[in-house]
């Protein structure tokens, strides 16, 4: 982006009316156009309102991180360079170079280290942070010819790589990439001496551009895609299965195939980390069975779910896949060698993104495969996102065997256990990705930035409640968040979701049971609106409400009446260690 695309984009007024977001700009230099691209980058990545940038003081990182925390906001950009560190490590300074200085800088670089911790800490504990770290060169220092790294780098080095390292697991930071921003901005390139020396700005106007759109990109990241089909001929492995046979295939690198290898790690990768993985492919079923009992692949068996193979059209496979995972094609990505297969499951489904896998050229396969973890990529792997695949599989065998008997008598066998958890604390991560990511039991379709999250539980009276849950068929994780605010004037639900791996179970009507319970409360106010996907939440509260349920925010519904009309409930609930058996 060039500095005046920046600041037309920064002096447009918003295109809609949403609220104004505070992103703090933090560091110890004059911000100057990392001011102007970071304002920019957040707008055009957040367009659903405006954005105000607020800075520091000059030469005052420290006291500008503790400055932030006080104010609040929705997200802050730390920019770290090496004077920030020690003065005497910048351009501006003139304290000498020799060895008794270099010798004092890395005495005390430590205790600035820890200082920068703490007060980064306390910054991410009320606001998501980037930080981008000594990305400019270091001043000629040493004695060393320039080929050759001195022991003080490697020393300046080490200290800073352990204290980023610490600053990386910290709650609410998240590091910029220094690989991404390597191959975005060249390191001759990056430091401007005329503005550095004149105006205390040092980087120059290409590097602060990378700077600002990396550090936006880390704290408003894209959400992940959900799940990939993959092809299975000449995609997963080289050779068609159909001719060569299931020992004729290949994915070995004697073979000239180490291409399918790489895929096939990547995608085991991904299963890993919770992606969901499934093969569409024109194929004798049996044969990709005998494949896929092979030794050395590498995709296990158990990490594909469907397995879609047959004669008919991929769109068709596609199709039943997304019904199995019950996911909108818009999460998902169809792989495939065939520019035919893809054009027509494109047609078919053109939310999907459909990417070719281009065999015959190793260099385009690795572009390939960077692509598809940037388009996955996530910040946590959390114990359910490794649950997801066990947890469909488990569906699809509820639902089989809830066909053979009465509804009642079914859930009455799950031995379903449910695990809740009451708190005022906005620090459970799952309990955020699924308000954020939930479409269909959702009580209005409202989503959260990070700091808004935070912010909402310092109202009076603000509670959340988590659940999680396990039945015979297997553990599903956490699975339902409800957030509201308890207070003289009652109860209110500003926030209900619950993934829908949990539906067919009753969890829902559990949860209402125990808010009213908690609270004692002889009505609740749910801050409900309908949306074009919230379908399974408003079926549920018209068996509440069969005269219909209103267009316009609010619904009260009452003890008595949700006593009413509840259905049996089987399950055993414990919280904070107590046990009941709920049963009516």
């Amino acid at each position: 982006m060039r500095l005046g695309e920046a600041l037309q984009i920064n002096n447009t007024p918003a295109a809609e009316a949403g609220r104004t977001r505070r992103l703090h700009l933090v560091c110890g230099f004059t911000p100057l156009h990392l001011e102007t691209f970071a304002g920019a980058r957040a707008r055009l990545r957040l367009p659903d309102g405006d954005v105000h940038v607020a800075t520091g003081l000059f030469g005052d990182l420290e006291g500008n991180l503790q400055r932030a925390s006080k104010a609040g906001g929705d997200g802050a950009i730390v920019a770290l360079e090496w004077s920030d560190l020690d003065e005497r490590l910048g351009f501006r300074a003139a304290a000498g170079w020799g060895a008794q200085v270099l010798d004092d800088v890395l005495e005390h670089i430590g205790g600035k280290c820890a200082r920068l911790e703490a007060a980064l800490a306390a910054l991410g504990s009320v606001m998501p942070v980037a930080v981008v770290a000594v990305t400019l060169p270091l001043p000629p220092l040493t004695h060393y010819p320039p080929a050759q790294t001195s022991l003080f780098e490697l020393d300046l080095r080490s200290a800073v790589t352990g204290f980023l390292s610490r600053v990386g697991g910290l709650g609410g930071v998240r590091l910029v990439s220094e690989s991404q921003l390597s191959a975005r901005s060249p390191h001759a390139a990056r430091h401007d001496a005329k503005l550095d020396l004149h105006a205390g700005f040092p980087y120059s106007v290409a590097h602060a551009d990378a700077v600002a759109d990396l550090c936006v990109e880390c704290l408003c990241p894209a959400a992940p895609k959900k799940g990939l089909i993959t092809d299975l001929d000449e995609t997963l492995w080289k050779g068609i299965l159909g001719d060569a046979g299931p020992g004729g295939v290949s994915w070995s690198l004697e073979d000239h195939a180490q291409p399918h290898a790489l895929y096939q790690q990547l995608l085991a990768s991904l299963a890993e980390a919770g992606v969901l993985i499934a093969a569409a492919s024109k194929n004798d079923p049996e044969l990709v069975r005998q494949a896929f009992e092979r030794r050395d692949m590498l995709l296990g068996r158990p990490q594909v779910f469907p397995m879609e193979a047959g004669w008919g059209a991929k769109s068709a496979a596609v199709g039943r896949i997304l019904r199995a995972w019950n996911v909108g094609a818009e999460s998902v990505v169809f792989v495939d060698d065939s520019p035919m297969e893809l054009a027509e499951v494109s047609e078919k489904y053109p939310e999907i993104e459909c990417l070719r896998f281009p065999a015959d050229d190793p260099a385009a396969v690795v572009a390939l495969l960077h692509g598809l973890r940037a388009r996955f990529g996530k910040s946590e792997v959390r114990e359910e996102d490794r649950l997801r695949l066990r947890s469909l599989e488990s569906a699809a065998a509820l639902a089989d065997a809830q066909t053979a008997e009465a509804p009642a008598d079914f859930l009455a066998r799950l031995d379903a256990r449910m695990t809740l958890e009451f708190s005022d604390s906005p620090d459970d991560g799952r309990a955020f990705e699924l308000v954020n990511k939930t479409n269909q039991f959702n009580l209005n379709g409202r989503r959260y930035e990070a700091g808004e999250w935070t912010s909402y539980f310092r109202q009076p009276g603000a509670f959340l409640i988590t659940a999680a849950y396990q039945d015979r068929f297997g553990p599903l994780g956490k699975i339902a968040v409800l957030a509201g605010r308890a207070d003289a004037g009652g109860v209110r639900v500003d926030t209900w979701v619950m993934s829908c791996r949990a539906f067919s179970r009753h969890i829902e009507f559990q949860l209402l049971r125990q808010l009213f319970g908690r609270f004692g409360a002889s009505a609740i106010r749910f801050s409900y609106r309908p949306t074009n996907r919230n379908g399974p939440l408003r079926e549920f509260f018209s068996r509440f409400f069969p005269e219909g349920l209103p267009e316009k925010d609010g619904l009260d519904l009452t003890a008595a009446g949700f006593e009413r009309d509840c259905p049996p409930l089987f399950h055993e609930v414990s919280i904070h260690g107590q046990r009941q058996r709920q049963a009516c």
